[in-house]
């Protein structure tokens, strides 16, 4: 952590808030501070006013654009601070890792939890691991439901400031303890270090054009003793400092239903054709936005040509009226976005607005179908920069090679303290773990991790593989999730696997495209598919294609057997049955993304579809959309 003085981050903090593109998921988490001071604003006026010069804004206000700009600055300034001293890490992680996990130690030593694990007596890595188990969820569950009745000091030392849900990507939602210092630590080590990247990479996005970000206001609910529990993203309450640097204005974000504030955000980004960076935590929330600027778009511009906004979205009439404040007749800009719409929807990004930089999301994981989509069609020709790998459990890693097609991630040597268990002792009773600077490159190992909210030795369930090392300092590819697996004779096979034998049958499908997919495991329908052999329903959403031919279908499970040898045993002994491929309506995705955060109160900003289905009720509502 940098050593700074308080009067710094007084004025620092709420500069580097101003910066739009990249406070993903701590911008509003550390406390409102005071305006800065004059004499910083004036440092930098006058090359604030000549960037301003250069660039062409509407609606924007002269203390937006030179706030902005001082922030560009002042966050580009701590980002190569920050990663200079990433740098001095990677050179010596066994002994920064210890640190990290003595911090951790020290500061929890007085809780019931370290009082428990007699934290103050422990000097070193290997003591720690002698007398602590590795640990799941189910280690922690009853604590932390202490915590949200008012128990203080059992696992942290400080009051949590929200209770955190999981997305539940592979199984029920788990809540976790949020804290001041995890979210600091992803700002200075995560934010800042993935910023500097950015600019390198593409010197462009220190311009001061305003970012479209897509994120929503998530229902809170409070705990029995008044912590907020929800997912631990940004939101448009926490960046509430910045919402100025984006498209869509302040009143936008009162409106509850996601369809209504995407029909805005929209509305609003198309209206400026000057848009630098579409944002959004996951490239899923990119790509859906598009497929409904596609459905919408006729509706939107006559909303620019009228400046008026459409009855069909249910706003109340204050609401209704800042926005239309904001709004007026501009036939010009409705002539060249009908003529952009009229001309097809490939490469459409770059038309709409010509001077977009990037498109900043994850795009890794089980978002990696997203982004090929949207690079392929949509936001063909403009640049994508997946920043961060991080978790609930707080900031994992940074990709610091922006350019580069493949998704890869330093380890942040102070953010946690990781821990490797291999691919192969993943069902051993007492694995043994390997450390940062043991482990393999070309290796597959499950993260552990023990981190500044309460969790230690913790199986967070992603299974990485080691590419390569940075000094001394692992990189790692995500490869899949535990809980994601297909698994109905122990063949286990992958998310990444699975993706990569469809994308192979797919492009043997004429005028295919995927959109989406998700399987189950046959032994969760039960009767409802008939047939004895356990075997794979995969449900596919395509464009270009009405129905798929048994041929076509057999090329799917062909293509796994080729790519898995354990699969295509299973397969030749009839262990296995064949896979039974449905291919569902257009938009049957959408509406299964719908009910799936509806059953568990995910947000929109943290939603991942889940590629192994393990609910009954979501493979027979997919079932009902199937056509062919």
């Amino acid at each position: 952590m940098l050593k700074m003085s308080s009067s710094w981050f007084r004025v620092a903090l709420p500069l580097c808030f101003a910066v739009s593109s990249v406070a993903l998921a701590i911008s509003g988490q550390i406390p409102a501070m005071p305006t800065p001071l004059p004499a910083v604003i004036g440092l930098c006026s006058v090359a604030g006013m000549a960037l301003i010069l250069k660039i062409k804004v509407e609606n924007r206000t002269l203390s937006s654009l030179l706030s902005q700009h001082v922030a560009v600055k002042v966050v580009g300034w701590l980002g190569r601070r920050q990663r200079r001293k990433l740098e001095a890490d990677t050179l010596k992680v066994k002994e920064v890792q210890q640190e990290t996990l003595l911090k951790r130690l020290r500061k929890s030593a007085d809780t019931y939890y370290g009082r428990q694990y007699d934290f103050s007596s422990i000097k070193d890595i290997k003591e720690f691991q002698a007398c602590h188990p590795i640990t799941t969820y189910t280690h922690y569950q009853d604590l932390i439901n202490r915590i949200a009745a008012g128990e203080e000091k059992l696992i942290i030392a400080e009051k949590p400031l929200i209770l955190a849900m999981t997305s539940g990507t592979s199984g029920s939602s788990a809540m976790l303890l949020s804290t001041k210092d995890t979210n600091t630590e992803f700002f200075l080590q995560g934010v800042t270090v993935c910023l500097d990247a950015m600019q390198q990479a593409f010197p462009e996005t220190k311009s001061l054009q305003r970012t479209t970000k897509f994120f929503y206001t998530p229902t809170f609910r409070q705990s029995e003793a008044g912590i907020p529990i929800g997912p631990n993203s940004s939101t448009p309450a926490s960046s509430r400092h910045i919402l100025n640097l984006y498209t869509t204005p302040a009143p936008a974000f009162k409106v509850p239903g996601e369809k209504d504030t995407l029909y805005l955000h929209l509305l609003f980004a198309l209206k400026d054709p000057n848009v630098g960076t579409l944002e959004s935590n996951f490239a899923s929330t990119v790509f859906y936005a598009f497929s409904a600027l596609q459905e919408r778009w006729q509706e939107l511009v006559e909303d620019i040509e009228r400046g008026k906004i459409s009855t069909a979205l249910s706003l109340e009439p204050k609401v209704r009226a800042k926005l239309e404040a904001l709004m007026k007749p501009d036939p010009q800009r409705a002539a060249q976005l009908r003529a952009h719409f009229q001309d097809g929807f490939r490469e459409i990004a770059k038309r709409l607005w010509p001077h977009l930089n990037l498109v900043l999301a994850v795009d890794s994981g089980s978002n990696q179908i997203y982004g090929e989509m949207l690079r392929e069609s949509y936001c063909k020709g403009v640049p994508f920069y997946s920043p961060f790998y991080a978790a609930t459990e707080g900031l994992i890693g940074v990709n610091l090679w922006p350019q580069e097609s493949e998704r890869r991630y330093l380890l942040c040597p102070r953010s946690m303290f990781c821990e490797f268990l291999p691919e192969s002792s993943l069902d051993e009773e007492a694995p043994h773990t390997l450390l940062m600077e043991e482990v393999k490159e070309g290796e597959n190992y499950e993260l552990l991790v023990t981190n500044a909210s309460g969790l230690y030795r913790y199986r967070i369930g992603d299974i990485v593989k080691v590419v390569g090392f940075h000094n001394q300092c692992p990189i790692v590819e995500f490869q899949y999730r535990r809980g994601q697996m297909l698994n109905v004779r122990g063949e286990k096979v992958s998310e990444a696997l699975f993706l990569s034998a469809l994308k192979k049958a797919v492009a043997q499908w004429p005028g295919a495209q995927l959109v989406d997919y998700c399987c189950a495991e046959s032994g969760i329908l039960g009767d409802t598919i008939g047939g004895s052999d356990p075997h794979y329903q995969v449900f596919l959403e395509l464009k270009g294609v009405r129905r798929l031919t048994e041929e076509q279908r057999h090329k799917l499970d062909i293509s796994l057997q080729q790519d898995s040898a354990v699969y295509k045993s299973f397969r030749i002994k009839g262990s296995i049955g064949p896979m039974r491929v449905q291919l569902v309506a257009e938009g049957a995705f959408n509406k299964l993304r719908k009910q799936m955060m509806a059953y568990s109160s995910t947000s929109p900003n943290t939603f991942k579809m889940q590629r192994v289905l393990r609910r009954k009720e979501y493979a027979e509502f997919l079932l009902g959309k199937t056509i062919s």
